[in-house]
């Protein structure tokens, strides 16, 4: 008969080992914890101190410091209308030029360029990014606005017949206005914008594509009906970068938008922006005028928040809305 061998002994668990890594988990999932909250900490912080700067301007009158239309700091009148104007229709000017130009630029990236030119083009745009905003509104100072002056001219006596038209796109002798500041603002918002977009893009998976090619569509037929409503959250996400850029803009804005304290329709006509005004009149301010300033940069805080709030609720609804159509 032949000796059986022993059965082997199992292997120790290394207990120490796996309390070790429970402890590390822990901690991991603390220390990004942390790191989440921390953003909301550093808004909170921000609304809550510059709240109660600017409360003994916001208290005079509320209302009147959102809807009010004089602002004088020697009489201690303070009425942000114009200033939220000039805020809301210089950035819409900057959205309609920049996300169709953004969306079409990253397109083009990923989808029509070579692979090689890629690279080339991804840099110029990043690198557009990296331009200081001064740099922008020096430019569009010294070189675009004696260009545009002209053309500001010419359009409006061409549209000067059409009743409506003429009361938007008014004579004018000077090129410092909303329409060119929202050029600027345009340009200084694509580089954010397409880079987005073009990683949103790239997102798509390559079956969609390939899918809608089989079934006999075009290019432009496969953007269309796969990559566009495939990438509809992110591209309202980029733009919402874009038009919180476009909002707090300052210096670049400041150089081109000629300064007025009225509200005009006519957007040849000079204006001014919220983050514009408090460029300008910080350094002069004291007491009151300077509270009434930090007032205006919380109230542009609560539309940015607000904005990027119903962009989101928008994007929700879309995705249900598409997904229903799909199922």
């Amino acid at each position: 008969m032949t000796a059986t061998a022993p059965p082997e002994a199992p292997p120790e668990v290394d207990l120490g080992g796996e309390a070790r890594s429970r402890r590390t988990d822990k901690g991991f999932t603390g220390l990004v914890t942390l790191a989440g909250l921390t953003v909301l900490i550093v808004l909170g912080l921000i609304l809550v101190t510059t709240s109660v700067q600017a409360w003994p301007a916001i208290a005079e009158g509320p209302i009147q410091f959102l809807t009010g239309s004089t602002w004088d700091p020697n009489d201690e009148l303070f009425g942000t209308l114009p200033f939220l104007y000039g805020t809301l229709v210089t950035s819409l000017i900057a959205m309609i030029v920049a996300v169709p130009v953004s969306i079409g630029i990253a397109l083009f990236i990923t989808e029509v360029a070579h692979r090689r030119s890629r690279k080339y083009i991804v840099t110029v745009v990043d690198l557009l990014a990296t331009v200081p905003s001064v740099v922008f509104g020096l430019v569009g100072s010294i070189v675009l606005i004696p260009w545009v002056t002209p053309l500001y001219q010419w359009w409006a006596g061409v549209v000067a017949p059409v009743p409506g038209l003429n009361a938007i796109f008014d004579e004018t002798n000077t090129g410092r206005n909303y329409f060119t500041a929202g050029l600027i603002l345009a340009v200084m918002c694509i580089p954010i914008i397409t880079s987005i977009s073009r990683e949103v893009f790239a997102t798509v998976p390559e079956i969609d594509k390939q899918g809608a090619y089989a079934l006999g569509a075009t290019r432009w037929e496969m953007i269309t009906g796969a990559i566009l409503p495939h990438s509809f959250g992110g591209l309202v996400g980029a733009s919402m970068l874009g038009l919180g850029r476009a909002m707090g803009e300052t210096i670049a804005v400041a150089l081109v938008i000629g300064g007025s304290l009225g509200i005009n329709a006519n957007l040849f006509a000079p204006g001014n922006t919220m983050a514009a005004v408090i460029a300008q009149q910080w350094g002069e301010s004291s007491g009151l005028h300077t509270d009434a300033l930090i007032g205006i940069g919380v109230v542009l805080f609560a539309i940015t928040v607000l904005i990027n709030f119903l962009a989101r609720i928008v994007v929700q609804r879309a995705e249900l809305q598409m997904k229903g159509a799909r199922s």
